[in-house]
Order: C-alpha cells, then structure tokens, then sequence
C-alpha cells in the first residue's frame, strides 16, 4: 500500500533542500502515517487503518464512525 492517509488523505509533498549556498535539489516529504488498530463500538469489531498522526487527533476528537463516515464520503476511504 502506498504512503498516503486514509482518513485525511495526506501524500507525499516534493519540494527542495536548500543548501547554505541556496543551491536547490529535489527532495520529498513524506507524512507522518502510523499503522493503527480502532475499536469500532458500533459493529463490536477492529478495524486496521494506516493514519496520520493529524488523523489519529481528528479520531480522538470526532469519533471513529464519524470520521470514517466523512472519509467514505471525500472518497478517500472506498471500505472499512
């Protein structure tokens, strides 16, 4: 699976190191993912998702149906 959020999204980002003498070359930036397990109350079963650490607060913060739900309907998220 590639490095990308499935609840946010998140992907990898190009851009430049910058040397002290402001020679550029290219370089990525990759998200902070984290492979997690949630508990899902509503259907008494573990789901496995591979999150961001934004992803993780969102969670916390919204519920997990919740934010599954609004993944699901972004697109992001086909199942769970």
């Amino acid at each position: 699976m590639s490095r990308v959020c499935q609840i946010t999204g998140k992907k990898k980002m190009v851009g430049n190191n910058v040397s002290h003498s402001k020679r550029r070359t290219k370089r990525r930036f990759y998200p902070n993912l984290k492979k997690k397990r949630f508990f899902l109350e509503e259907e008494n079963r573990w789901v496995t998702l591979k999150v961001s650490a934004a992803a993780i607060r969102t969670i916390n913060k919204n519920g997990l149906k919740a934010t599954l739900n609004k993944a699901v309907e972004k697109g992001i998220l086909k199942t769970y």
